[in-house]
């Protein structure tokens, strides 16, 4: 059995708990929220109810959607970690390992846009490390890790929810893995689901930031009492990353399959490659734990500021495990943690998809 995904490359959940969970280095008594498997941000206690969250991402550079793209990528799938603290990153530290074929005025265009991003959303870039690397062919240009500081007892960890809480996610599923999809294989999406679903699904691409969803809930919700827990979707997309916040509260869950918000250009674009919506990397939607009676009030002041938001289920004791409300039917949710989107894009790829 392999250690890796075979097609994202990313450490498997075993090998996590048996390699790295065991061996993380020194045992520091400030350290609250160290390496956890679906937790994206580690919590350091530095005195006086002030405490430090840190989190770390690959960095993005795909010829197939552009550098501008690659560059937000890079940012933003930083800053969506960070948000599901309920604070916005303040510091960025970023190590470019970059293909030897990307000219310096390439480089240029997309260090600007790296800058402008952080710009955008109040990071300084606070130092690094650049460097060209030979037989650099991924897509993966990289790492970057951005911290922030904040009130201890409010920063927000997908660690602590508890069984009762409601689910509520923002936006729709499937965002970004069906934007890259749209943006990477135009021709055929035009040519087979039609000029106007091929421009939602590349303006879907600019909506897969959740700081402000984020920002927002924390905004109408005290955080750690009525707001529980968030997480940001990523690999395995909204239904993964409920899983993830399940697993790492030591909950079970119970989803409404019906409820799950979706967009028709998304679904449309996910049949078309054949990859399950509710699975696949959807960055831009947040899964937040809401402590019962708080959830209508949180969706409410979501709306007001245009961000869509859906209750989709509870999480419950862990015994009950993870179950799943499919044409009326409640049965036991079977997910092996692997994301459809990534063979998906390399079977189209292979197959000479424009």
């Amino acid at each position: 059995m392999s250690a890796f995904d075979n097609n994202s490359g990313k450490l498997t959940g075993a090998t996590f708990k048996e390699v790295l969970l065991p061996q993380h280095g020194a045992i520091r008594e400030e350290v609250l929220v160290g390496p956890q498997f679906g937790v994206d941000t580690a919590v350091i206690d530095l005195g006086n109810n002030l405490g430090m969250a840190i989190s770390s991402d690959p960095l993005s550079l795909i010829p197939s959607i552009g550098l501008k793209e690659s560059a937000w990528l890079s940012v933003h799938l930083l800053v969506n970690d960070m948000a599901s603290t309920g604070f916005a990153p303040m510091y960025g530290q970023f190590v470019l390992n970059l293909p030897p074929t990307l000219s310096l005025e390439a480089f240029r265009e997309y260090w600007f846009y790296i800058h402008q991003f952080c710009q955008d959303t109040g990071v300084a870039i606070t130092g690094g490390h650049t460097g060209q690397i030979e037989g650099q062919n991924s897509t993966i240009s990289g790492g970057g890790t951005m911290f922030l500081t904040a009130p201890l007892d409010q920063i927000l960890t997908s660690n602590k929810a508890e069984p009762g809480d409601i689910l509520v996610v923002t936006k729709e599923t499937a965002l970004v893995s069906t934007a890259i999809l749209a943006m990477s294989f135009p021709e055929t999406v035009k040519q087979k689901l039609g000029k106007e679903v091929w421009e939602q699904g590349c303006a879907n691409f600019y909506r897969t930031s959740s700081l402000a969803d984020a920002l927002a809930a924390r905004e109408i919700l005290a955080p750690n009492t009525a707001l529980k827990a968030m997480h940001d979707v990523t690999e395995g997309g909204v239904i993964g990353a409920i899983c993830e916040m399940a697993n790492a509260s030591s909950c079970g869950f119970r989803v409404d399959n019906d409820a799950l918000p979706t967009g028709e250009a998304q679904l449309q674009i996910a049949s078309l490659f054949g990859i399950d919506h509710r699975f696949s990397v959807g960055a831009g939607s947040m899964v937040m734990a809401v402590k019962p009676g708080n959830e209508q009030e949180l969706i409410s002041h979501l709306h007001a500021k245009g961000i869509k938001a859906t209750v989709v289920g509870e999480l419950t004791a862990q015994t009950e495990g993870f179950r799943i409300i499919e044409n009326g039917e409640e049965k036991p949710l079977v997910f092996d943690g692997k994301d459809p989107y990534w063979t998906a894009f390399f079977k189209a790829f292979k197959a000479g998809w424009k």
